[in-house]
């Protein structure tokens, strides 16, 4: 117990042979305010000690049976007194005797005849120190436990790390495994000529489906790369029109099924060529837009795009900054809500009301724009509407830098190749069935096996050129399988088992037959980059993640087995559309409806029914018949049909049809 919370400075324990001393002592210290214990001799000494232990002991050198010195140094030597501060008192002056009660263990050395005032001094100081250095004790075990809650801390959320990112990889693999024959199938099906425009339409609405839950699942894991740190910049250079142009006709169709106005203004100084990460800024547009049809039931939603005027010391000749926002006129954020908007998993009251998405989009969305060099700003008044601006830095790019977008499929293999054989190893049957029904029609040879330990099996008797090898099968998974087919190919190495000597037959059949090195593609579900250091270090050649594109797999193959494809040309977008889509201004629809409403019904439904129907000669016949003083009109027609923009001619048809 600390001394002071009994109601005096601390405890001395006095011990003198000589009982005048004693006296003199005790009474002056008592009176300071300390309690006083006395011994005449050093037995005494530490049975007192011992017993109750002081905050600091007076000792004097000379008494008979245990001196002094004998005394501190026993004391010193029990773990139970060694920490009392001892004051030596003696009549002796000498340096020698100084020294050696130095050197027993003494703090400090008082002589007699002593003056109370130098006792009172050093008794004081001492017992200042002894109370800091338990101070310093008590803060350093304190200090102590502090760290070592802190380690546990850190170990727990190094646990909690560790399950989830094991848990984000299972859910990886659970979901993203159905969806590789989800979304692989309805490509493999497309394929097919005989197929009706409604069953094509069908296949196309499921192909979407499966996009979407699969741009869900990715939300979770895109949060998870950035929490971790990983996320990184994927920067080239594209066609920026092309990409709004995209986002526009994905969101005009869902907002005309609301009734709802939706407007895209891009600025005559927005260039068409910019290089940044495309993928990342057209999320954050997909985001914005999806909230803000998800929010709003009427009214309009707007898309402004501009380039910052202001200047930036950051920015060169050869780069700029682009201005975005995306206002609608929905139910609109309480101003309480708006402060955590953009945190994980955080929805408003509307976004539970609605109980769709995941709450990540604007928590990935903000990370993806600071990302791009920019941030994202929200204002919105409840009940009327938001809007969402936010800023990225771009450099400046041109045409001749845009790789062109070949649309081609593969429907055969060249002649004159020999014949490549091919192993699919997967437990799933149905991502094996995909496979199989992509890739033997082509003309590959293709086998099977449901674990790495029938991969290996097969791989001894049939040598395939290349193995798609899933990672995680019951038995033997895809990484051990992988170690051992190494294993078997440097064994094989030792032996010349094509060597000239062979008869010239079994040369050639080796020739086929034997593959020096099977590439192997290691299929995941994982969505963590960092895995592909594993895949790679067990022997994998390389990795493709599920759920997979066609073109993928069959780029894939002719990589690394120099395969050349027989194609089918599919039908090439149109890049002038992208090039004039925003050259002239947009004009909104209250230009065209006053100006349709002057001409007859008949001739609106003439051209409505053109426009529907692609056909561009019968639209340009209709617009030279209207007279002279619709010469607006005809004009701004004109400039939607020169513009290929017949989807906003059917569109204001219909809004001008009664």
């Amino acid at each position: 117990m600390d001394s002071n919370s009994i109601g005096h400075k601390g405890n001395i324990l006095i011990v003198d042979d000589t009982p005048e001393n004693l006296q003199v002592l005790s009474a002056t210290l008592t009176d300071c305010g300390y309690k006083i214990r006395g011994v005449i001799n050093g037995k005494m000494a530490l049975r007192a000690a011992r017993s109750a232990q002081p905050d600091l002991i007076l000792l004097d050198i000379r008494m008979p049976d245990m001196n002094g010195y004998e005394v501190c140094e026993q004391l010193k030597s029990s773990s139970e007194t060694m920490e009392i501060p001892v004051i030596f008192i003696s009549a002796s002056d000498e340096v020698l005797d100084k020294l050696k009660a130095f050197q027993v263990g003494g703090v400090d050395y008082v002589t007699k005849p002593f003056q109370v005032e130098e006792v009172l001094a050093r008794v004081e100081h001492q017992l200042t120190i002894r109370r800091l250095q338990k101070q310093l004790i008590a803060q350093n075990q304190q200090l102590q436990a502090e760290i070592i809650e802190r380690k546990k801390a850190e170990e727990a959320a190094a646990a909690a790390s560790q399950a989830k990112t094991e848990f984000l990889a299972n859910m990886s693999h659970e979901l993203r495994t159905p969806l590789n024959a989800i979304l692989g199938f309805t490509q493999v099906m497309m394929r097919d000529s005989l197929l009706s425009s409604d069953q094509t339409e069908n296949l196309r609405i499921i192909n979407r489906s499966g996009e979407h839950l699969l741009e869900l699942i990715n939300d979770v894991l895109e949060l998870s790369k950035i929490e971790s740190g990983v996320l990184s910049l994927n920067e080239a250079s594209f066609d920026f029109y092309r990409l709004l142009d995209s986002l526009e006709e994905m969101f005009q169709i869902k907002a005309e099924r609301k009734r709802l106005k939706m407007k895209l203004i891009v600025s005559p100084e927005v260039p068409q060529y910019i290089k940044t990460d495309e993928k990342k800024l057209r999320s954050c547009l997909i985001n914005l837009l999806a909230n803000a049809l998800k929010f709003t039931e009427s009214g309009s939603i707007i898309v402004r795009v501009n380039v910052c005027n202001e200047s930036d010391s950051s920015l060169s000749s050869q780069s700029c900054q682009l201005d975005f926002e995306v206002e609608d006129t929905g139910v609109g954020i309480a101003e309480e809500e708006i402060s955590g908007l953009f945190n994980a998993f955080i929805q408003t009251e509307s976004g539970r009301q609605s109980a769709e998405g995941t709450g990540l989009g604007l928590t990935i969305t903000r990370k993806f724009v600071q990302l791009l060099g920019g941030d994202i700003t929200v204002s919105s008044v409840l009940g009327k509407g938001t809007i969402f601006k936010f800023d990225i830095k771009v450099t400046l790019a041109n045409f001749a830098e845009i790789t062109p977008l070949v649309r081609q499929r593969v429907i055969g293999l060249q002649q004159k190749q020999i014949p490549c054989r091919i192993l699919i190893v997967d437990d799933n049957r149905d991502n094996r069935l995909l496979l199989v029904k992509l890739l033997q029609p082509i003309g590959f040879e293709v086998q099977e096996a449901e674990n790495g330990e029938q991969a290996v099996s097969l791989w001894s008797s049939w040598q395939p050129h290349l193995i798609f090898m899933d990672t995680r099968m019951p038995i033997m998974n895809g990484l051990q399988a992988t170690k051992n087919i190494r294993n078997l190919e440097n064994q094989r190495k030792k032996i010349d088992v094509c060597s000239e000597e062979n008869d010239r037959k079994f040369s050639l059949f080796n020739t086929l037959l034997c593959v020096p090195h099977t590439i192997i593609i290691a299929l995941t579900a994982s969505a963590f980059e960092e895995r592909k250091e594993e895949f790679l270090a067990v022997g994998c050649d390389d990795f493709v993640r599920k759920p997979f594109q066609e073109k993928v797999v069959f780029d894939k193959i002719a990589e690394y087995i120099g395969i050349l494809y027989v194609y089918e040309d599919l039908p090439q977008v149109n890049n002038s559309f992208y090039r004039k889509r925003y050259s002239v201004n947009q004009r909104p629809y209250s230009f065209f409806l006053p100006l349709l409403a002057q001409v007859p019904q008949n001739w609106i439904q003439q051209l409505h029914q053109a426009a529907n129907e692609l056909n561009e000669e019968l639209i340009s016949q209709l617009i030279e018949q209207l007279p002279a003083d619709s010469a607006t009109l005809a004009n701004a027609l004109r400039d939607l049909l020169n513009d290929f923009r017949l989807d906003i001619m059917v569109r204001i048809t219909k809004s001008a049809m009664k």
